[in-house]
């Protein structure tokens, strides 16, 4: 016997107000979803939005006939996003594997968004979270009242893709305690989840599938078993591969999040970002961009999100405290609380770096200046 699951059960998220400070992939991006819908003549897979086709277009960016500009969501290899809509589309679970900071969240919204037009099925994986969050739990007022029955029922999200056949997103997989992550075996693997205090079970329907983010400086948390490896397609999301292409990155994220926050458009940013990134990058390589010097790295990550929240905050600063000119000072201690995470070794780290590297570069000197003056 199988067991329906009523989608109206749990409140829709859909239908954001406009005065969200963050809205869903699929309530930021509405307009171009339905353009490239309406103009999409390609096969779907079943309960799909979009053909594959579409929703790459739609991750990378393009023009569409009627001369609608779809706006690049990931900037990366094509091959990469076209592996992972692939792995959507058979009965194999994708698991976005990457650095922090290499949009693995970023990439399973919008994946969701554009292939189920719903990114809110989620499941947040930390140290807590419990079995009950994917599979189900239980409204213990009727269970009491009642004992096991339907209306008892609390479906998670992944039971809820199940039964409507939808794509639903698991962050950061390797978080989650080992014994919970398994109870993902039997639904990858035999596409059902059964519900023993009923005798029944859900079995998923088409359409379904399940995106999981990992951070590979997590190996060693809580590993994957290797069974439950086995039912996911592992793509790697990489770092940038140049300069220019992080700071196109993170120029086009500041530029979305300042828009969201009523910040202004910051005149001659672009400077500024490449310096911020220029430094995350060579004190995360270990080598300066030239290849002549190297340098210590620090205890943190310096990812590319990283560097949006730096940039984002000295364009606040620059907007409120200044006069809207995002400047070497607007920048300086948002790159110092980022690479100083350990006071005792990083602040060496960042010491060194600045007068070996920072201080002799040309150009540079008010950044320096105004590295040193937080420093300090």
């Amino acid at each position: 016997m199988s067991v329906s699951v009523d989608p109206t059960s749990v409140e829709s998220t859909g239908g954001q107000s406009p005065e969200a400070l963050r809205p869903h992939a699929e309530d930021a991006f509405a307009g171009e979803l339905a353009a490239l819908a309406a103009q999409d003549d390609r096969p779907r897979p079943a309960r799909w939005k979009l053909s594959p086709w579409a929703v790459a277009t739609y991750l990378l960016g393009g023009a569409l006939p009627d001369g609608t500009v779809i706006s690049p969501k990931y900037v990366g290899p094509r091959r990469i996003v076209e592996v992972a809509i692939s792995t959507l589309a058979t009965d194999r679970a994708l698991l976005l594997l990457g650095v922090p900071g290499t949009a693995k969240t970023w990439v399973s919204e919008h994946l969701a968004a554009a292939v189920s037009g719903d990114s809110t099925l989620l499941v947040q994986g930390t140290a807590g979270t419990p079995e009950e969050a994917i599979r189900y739990g239980w409204n213990y007022a009727q269970l009491l009242a009642h004992g096991p029955s339907r209306d008892a029922l609390v479906p998670s999200p992944v039971m809820r893709a199940m039964a409507d056949g939808m794509t639903v997103r698991v962050e950061e997989l390797t978080r989650v305690p080992a014994d919970v992550q398994d109870t993902l075996i039997t639904i990858l693997s035999e596409k059902t989840l059964p519900v023993p205090e009923l005798g029944q079970e859900v079995q998923a329907v088409r359409g379904f599938n399940l995106i999981a983010t990992a951070n590979d400086r997590d190996r060693g948390v809580n590993e994957l078993s290797s069974a439950l490896r086995r039912r996911f397609n592992t793509v790697v999301l990489p770092l940038p591969d140049s300069v220019e292409a992080e700071v196109d990155i993170v120029a086009r994220r500041v530029g979305q999040i300042g828009r969201s926050l009523d910040l202004p458009t910051a005149p001659d940013g672009i400077d500024e970002i490449r310096r911020v990134v220029t430094v995350f990058r060579e004190l995360r390589d270990g080598v300066t961009s030239d290849g002549r010097t190297k340098v210590k790295s620090p205890s943190g990550t310096l990812s590319t999100a990283e560097a949006i929240s730096v940039v984002t905050g000295g364009l606040a600063l620059s907007a409120h405290f200044g006069d809207g000119v995002l400047r070497p000072g607007d920048v300086a201690a948002g790159v110092l609380g980022a690479v100083v995470r350990d006071p005792d070794a990083d602040r060496v780290v960042w010491q060194e770096y600045l007068e070996a590297v920072v201080r002799e570069r040309a150009g540079w000197t008010d950044f320096y200046r105004a590295c040193r003056e937080v420093s300090e």
